[in-house]
Parts: structure tokens; C-alpha cells; sequence
């Protein structure tokens, strides 16, 4: 499956933004799908994920209650709605994706085998 990441830009903070995941190829239905980000030095954290059937979703802890995802597998489309923006929120988004992948691992980048390119989120102060 190949996976488009957009939506990202410079926005206030406390500001929001939908970051959307466009994907082809393949069913799209069949995948789990996640948002991870970062900054430059350090790794790839790990920010939101969605099972196939779209229920239940996972957050970090640091946007829980402040980010949701969802997915319309109609479209082929996964989102990542982004309200009350924080400046440590600028970061690359990048959408992943990703096939039979178990709970525990859900967190996790390397357990992701389709990635798309990635879209900056810049939140000013």
C-alpha cells in the first residue's frame, strides 16, 4: 500500500489542524493505521493508532484528550484531527501502516511496514 501524508502547515498555537492519510493499492480496510512524529535528533515517537475496524484507538500520552484518528475506509483516507496545538507539537507527522500487527506492538515503528512521506506541523508561540 502507498500512503500520502498531508494537511500539515504553520498554525497559532491553540490552533488546529487535520493532518490526512491518503492511501492505494491496496485494501486499505485490511490495515492497521498510525501517526508518529519527529523532530530533528531524536526518534520517531509514536502518536496515535487505529485497528482496522476503527475501534478502540490509542494515543500518546502527550495528546490524549487533544488529538483524535479516524479512518473512512470508503476513501481510503485516515485522518488525525489535531486541537489545542502546542509549540512541542511541531514535529513531521508521518502515517503508517500496517497489516496483523498485535496490541502490544502498536506503538512501535519498526512493526510498520508502509510509510508515507511525512508532513511538517509547525505550531508558533
Amino acid at each position: 500500500v502507498q500512503l500520502q501524508a498531508s494537511g500539515g502547515g504553520l498554525v497559532q498555537a491553540g490552533g488546529s489542524l487535520r493532518l490526512s492519510c491518503a492511501a492505494s493499492g491496496r485494501t486499505f480496510s485490511a490495515y492497521a493505521v498510525a501517526w508518529f512524529r519527529q523532530t530533528p535528533g531524536k526518534e520517531r515517537e509514536f502518536v496515535a493508532a487505529l485497528r482496522r475496524s476503527g475501534d478502540p484507538s490509542y494515543f500518546a500520552d502527550s495528546v490524549k484528550g487533544r488529538f483524535t484518528i479516524s479512518r473512512d475506509n470508503a476513501k481510503n483516507t485516515a485522518y488525525l484531527q489535531m486541537n489545542s496545538l502546542k509549540p512541542e507539537d511541531t514535529a513531521i507527522y508521518f502515517c503508517a501502516a500496517a497489516q496483523g500487527i498485535i496490541l502490544s506492538s502498536i506503538r512501535t515503528p519498526r512493526h510498520y511496514n508502509y510509510w508515507g512521506q511525512g508532513t511538517l506541523v509547525t505550531v508558533s508561540s
